[in-house]
């Protein structure tokens, strides 16, 4: 089999049947040296400052100041002071990691009020943290949903939760498309045990909003639970930054709430908020919660970064005053920017070699904005955001 590289996207490398794993990755780095060649390989950039508006880059080498439109530190918490200075003091008094497992030695005051925090923020009785909010997805719904259970998604759901249902079955339906969720929920009724709707708050892509009021109408009524990832949500949304949940005002109709901290928060790690049942059994069954080091002292950041969204709602303010300046801009220019009712603007191009050139333009201009291609994104569909 030969790959089209100037019309290839990095899943068509996934797994080529005539080629070993070996061979498979040597032919992936062809690729990737075809890529290099064209200008067009803007992944893996070495950066040399922190996140901002601006960041220096070291490109082929050289160093380079560029305007920054990669980064998911929406609010700036990243390099927030009082955020900085929490982060200090708790490795001062804790040091520099937890030592342990959960389960085993490794559940220290921090982790406790953090779970206590954020389940609080969602007005629910517990939560459980986990390393990534990548695992908080796929580990948990690993070990809820089995081969007697299904999972019914979102199309443009995170990568995460694909993985997450691997050990169970699966029925997608089309992005945000309620007569279809509808006719699946119908047909799945009577035959799966549990039967688990799972949607993002908001879409990582596209930078659209789920309807969740109806979603979790239907969901509900056809006896399904329902779980919903707020990643890029958490911070943004909402009037006090409680997410697509507070927007809607449906804190009692999602049965399971997942996150991460690596987005307005600043932070890195997940979490997952539901009842006391659920996170005291994910506590026990979650094996990569169960089995990881947990989160290092470094954690008081993110109980700070709480309570800023309370104490200076301004940088949100800001920020959706960056939202609204921005996507003027780009429509005024004629450019697609979909549907997008968030921080996340992509600029729909649909074409692989027209967004691997647009990307390599833009960063000779300045601007550092990622080419997306498919699977992130449908085949039709490439972005540059």
């Amino acid at each position: 089999m030969k790959i089209d590289f100037p019309t290839a996207s990095f899943k068509d490398f996934e797994n080529i049947p005539e080629l070993d794993a070996i061979d498979r990755a040597r032919y992936f780095q062809t690729y990737l040296d075809y890529l290099k060649a064209n200008d067009h390989l803007n992944y893996r950039i070495l950066s040399t400052s922190g996140c901002g508006p601006e960041m220096d880059l070291l490109i082929d080498g050289k160093p380079r100041t560029c305007t920054c439109l990669v980064s998911n530190d929406y609010l700036g918490f990243t390099r927030h002071p009082a955020i900085r200075e929490a982060l200090i003091r708790a490795i001062t008094e804790f040091g520099s990691g937890s030592g342990a497992s959960p389960a085993i030695g490794g559940h220290f005051i921090y982790h406790q009020q953090l779970e206590d925090r954020i389940a609080s923020f969602y007005r629910k009785t517990d939560a459980i943290l986990f390393t990534t909010g990548y695992t908080a997805n796929s580990a948990t719904l690993q070990c809820l949903l089995k081969k007697e259970d299904i999972a019914i998604l979102d199309m443009e759901v995170h990568a995460s939760v694909l993985e997450g249902c691997q050990l169970t079955n699966v029925k997608r339906f089309l992005h945000n498309d309620m007569d279809m969720l509808e006719m699946v929920l119908r047909n799945a009724r009577d035959k799966y045990r549990t039967k688990l709707v799972v949607i993002d708050g908001v879409y990582s892509q596209n930078g659209d909003i789920a309807r969740l009021d109806r979603i979790a109408e239907l969901a509900h009524h056809y006896g399904a639970y329902l779980l919903m990832d707020d990643a890029h949500g958490t911070g943004v949304i909402g009037d006090t930054g409680r997410g697509v949940i507070e927007r809607y005002d449906l804190y009692g109709q999602v049965d399971i709430i997942t996150g991460t901290f690596s987005k307005a928060l600043g932070h890195i790690g997940g979490y997952v908020v539901a009842d006391t049942g659920l996170v005291n059994f994910l506590k026990y069954q979650a094996r990569q919660h169960l089995f990881s080091t947990t989160a290092t002292p470094a954690t008081m950041g993110i109980l700070r970064a709480l309570d800023l969204l309370d104490e200076e709602p301004f940088w949100r303010d800001k920020l959706w005053e960056n939202i609204r300046y921005l996507k003027s801009g780009l429509l005024g220019l004629g450019l697609n920017v979909g549907e997008s009712e968030s921080a996340i603007i992509p600029v729909k191009i649909g074409d692989i070699p027209r967004t691997l050139e647009t990307g390599k333009l833009l960063l000779q201009a300045g601007i550092y904005a990622n080419p997306i291609m498919y699977p992130a994104v449908a085949k039709r569909a490439p972005v540059s955001g």
